[in-house]
């Protein structure tokens, strides 16, 4: 008991704070909304305080209900990630969704580094284009890119990337000029935000006359420019590796024709706390890239 309070009242009202609804609450805690409801009119008789301002089948926390879910949303946490620390059995399991390119060329190459840090994390790795399913609990989290159009989620942008022309040293002895470019394909990945429409136009060029080659993933737009077949518009921290390794050079690069960008976000769902297998991938995530944020420091 807590001053007259249970501690499934406590957790009756934090769910449904973080639902916005009891029903919300109630299928997460494997209850009915009547008990949700019941529980959290318990609560407010308890401590004499309006804890929810309701409108239609939606709830939101007054000003006292979210005095008391700030501090119950930091005491769950500590008492869920003990019971994790202490009472784990095997590995943890984490459930990562990540959209395919970053995946291939930037995260599995340094994978190894998180799961040497943390060899109790069992990682479970899709990648394609769709959002995570975040409502039926398929994935922990995910990240994405483009624009976000997912609603009840945190978003964390993961710092600038810059877009530039990228080709094989070869190819790239006869680039001086922008207008060097027209004399090979221009390679264009279709999911890519930045095209190379864009940059000609920085450059000052408004069309160039020649051949295109198109595919569907950043990745394989690299692979392409890699073995010689032309020109790719990509971003370097994708390329990173074929670029110190030399088998991609940027010839216009720090030339003041660059385009800087927000091209990825790590997407966490709001209704679902956050489980120490999680918090250890965000944080290395971040400090991978070199992006704070003070949920995640340490």
């Amino acid at each position: 008991m807590f001053g007259g309070a249970t501690l499934n009242m406590l957790r009756s009202f934090e769910a449904a704070a973080r639902h916005g609804s009891f029903k919300g609450a109630a299928d997460e805690l494997g209850l009915s909304p009547s008990a949700i409801s019941h529980a959290v009119r318990q609560l407010e008789d308890n401590l004499g305080a309006r804890l929810f301002d309701r409108a239609g089948r939606g709830v939101h926390p007054s000003l006292e209900g979210l005095a008391l879910l700030q501090r119950l949303s930091v005491a769950f946490d500590e008492i869920r990630r003990g019971v994790e620390d202490v009472g784990r059995r095997g590995p943890a399991q984490l459930r990562l969704h990540v959209a395919p390119s970053f995946a291939a060329l930037w995260l599995v190459p340094r994978l190894r580094e998180f799961t040497l840090a943390h060899p109790q994390v069992e990682l479970n790795l899709a990648a394609d284009t769709q959002y995570a399913r975040f409502a039926n609990d398929e994935f922990d989290l995910d990240i994405v890119y483009g624009p976000i159009h997912a609603e009840g989620v945190l978003v964390i942008p993961l710092g600038q990337e810059t877009v530039t022309p990228l080709c094989s040293p070869e190819l790239a002895t006869a680039l001086r000029v922008p207008e060097d470019l027209a004399g090979f394909p221009l390679i264009q990945s279709d999911q890519k935000q930045v095209r190379w429409d864009d940059w000609l136009q920085r450059s000052g060029i408004s069309r160039l006359i020649g051949r295109s080659l198109r595919f569907d993933r950043s990745f394989l737009a690299l692979s392409a420019a890699t073995n010689g077949l032309g020109v790719a518009l990509e971003s370097t921290r994708l390329a990173e590796a074929d670029l110190e390794s030399g088998r991609l050079v940027a010839p216009f690069l720090g030339k003041g024709r660059d385009i800087d960008y927000v091209g990825h976000s790590l997407i966490l769902p709001r209704a679902r706390p956050l489980h120490s297998p999680v918090r250890a991938f965000a944080r290395w995530l971040l400090r991978s890239l070199n992006v704070p944020h003070k949920m995640f420091e340490e």
